[in-house]
C-alpha cells in the first residue's frame, strides 16, 4: 500500500466513542449529538443544507428553516468545548430573484448563545451559475465564532508568503529592520467585523467543479483546502473536529490529514459511503485533492476556451469603440 507519510489506516466507527479516532454516523445529527458528551469538541465546522432548491433538500420557508437550525445549533453549543471554535459556511438564499444573506440571518442565533464572532470571511471562487437579472454570485461566507475569549489560534500554521518579504521599517527604533515575519504574513482575517461595517477578507480557494481533483457526486461540495486552514489554525493535534452535515467527508479528511480526530454525520447513506471511500482512499494514497496553498489556475491565453471566439469579435470591437476613454478621449 502507498500510504501517506506518517499515516497509518485508522478504524472508522459508526457511533461516537471517546477513544475513537474517526466517527462517521449515518442518520439525523440530533441522534449523533445525543451520543457526544458536553464540552468535548474543539472545532465544529460545516456547510449546512439550506433551501436554495438543491435536489437533496426539501424547500421550506426561511423562518421555519432557521427555527429548526437554531435547535441543532443549541446542541452544538453544548458539545463545543470552552475555548472551542465554530465555523459556519453559508451562501445566499434566493427567492423569486430576491437575495437573503444567510450569514446575517444566522448571526442572531449564535449571538443569543453567547458565542463571539471573530471573523466574517469571504470565500471567493471564480466559477458558478451565470445570473441574467443580477450580478453573478461568486462568494460564500464563513462565520467563525468562539466559545469564550480564551481560544486556540495557531497563526504560524496558516501564514502565507509575504508579497514584499524584503520590506523594512523606514523610521523609528526599528528603522532598517525587516518589518515582516520570516514564516509569512497573516492571511488577513479582519477582527470584530460586525463593528466595522462588515469589512471583508477574501480567501481565493477554488470551489469544487467538474474538473476539480476532489469532485464527487454531492451537489454542493466544498474543498478540503477550505476546511484545512480552519483546522490548522483553530485546533491542535488530537483535538476533535465535528462536521454535523458531513456530506462526502471533506471536513473529516481535513482533520484526519492533520492528525486530528474527526466525527461527522449525514442522513444520506450514499454520501456517507462516499465519505468512507474517500477516507480509505486517503489512507491508501489514492485520494485526489488540492494541496493547501496550491496557486489558483490562471489561463495562459493559449487554451482554446480562454480565447475570444471568432463569433464574438465584431461585437467586442464595437463595444470597445463605444466605451468612454476618460477625460483625454475627446
Amino acid at each position: 500500500m502507498n500510504l501517506p507519510l506518517f499515516q497509518t489506516p485508522k478504524p472508522i466507527d459508526g457511533h461516537f466513542k471517546n477513544d475513537s479516532d474517526i466517527v462517521l454516523f449515518n442518520g439525523e445529527i440530533k441522534d449523533l449529538l445525543a451520543e457526544i458528551p458536553d464540552n468535548s469538541i474543539q472545532l465544529i465546522i460545516t456547510s449546512p443544507p439550506y433551501n436554495l432548491g438543491k435536489d437533496y433538500e426539501s424547500r421550506v420557508e426561511i423562518e421555519h428553516y432557521l427555527e429548526s437550525q437554531a435547535e441543532i445549533i443549541a446542541e452544538l453549543y453544548r458539545v463545543l468545548k470552552d475555548g472551542g471554535s465554530l465555523c459556519w459556511q453559508v451562501g445566499n438564499f434566493v427567492d423569486d430573484g430576491e437575495v437573503y444573506p444567510l450569514d446575517i440571518l444566522y448571526y442572531g442565533i449564535f449571538k443569543k448563545l453567547g458565542l463571539r464572532l471573530r471573523n466574517r470571511i469571504i470565500w471567493r471562487f471564480g466559477h458558478g451559475l451565470h445570473a441574467s437579472k443580477r450580478f453573478s454570485g461568486r462568494y460564500e461566507t464563513i462565520l467563525w465564532f468562539t466559545k469564550g475569549d480564551k481560544y486556540t489560534f495557531n497563526l504560524d500554521s496558516v501564514r502565507v508568503p509575504s508579497k514584499y518579504p524584503g520590506k523594512r521599517h523606514f523610521k523609528g527604533k526599528k528603522k532598517g529592520q525587516l518589518s515582516g515575519n520570516p514564516l509569512g504574513k497573516n492571511p488577513s482575517d479582519v477582527w470584530e467585523v460586525v463593528l466595522q461595517d462588515w469589512e471583508q477578507e477574501i480567501w481565493d480557494i477554488p470551489n469544487v467543479k467538474a474538473n476539480h481533483p476532489e469532485k464527487m457526486e454531492h451537489p454542493c461540495q466544498y474543498p478540503i483546502e477550505l476546511v484545512e486552514r480552519c483546522v490548522l489554525a483553530l485546533t491542535n493535534e488530537g483535538d476533535w473536529v465535528l462536521d454535523p452535515f458531513a456530506g462526502v467527508g471533506s471536513s473529516l479528511l481535513a482533520a484526519i490529514k492533520n492528525n486530528r480526530r474527526a466525527v461527522g454525520s449525514d442522513k444520506e447513506k450514499d454520501y456517507v459511503e462516499l465519505a468512507r471511500e474517500r477516507i480509505h482512499s486517503y489512507f491508501n494514497g489514492t485520494l485526489g485533492y488540492r494541496q493547501l496553498g496550491t496557486p489558483v489556475y490562471q489561463p495562459t491565453g493559449k487554451d482554446k476556451v480562454s480565447k475570444l471566439p471568432e463569433e464574438w469579435k465584431e461585437v467586442y470591437e464595437q463595444k470597445n469603440l463605444l466605451e468612454p476613454k476618460g477625460e483625454f478621449s475627446k
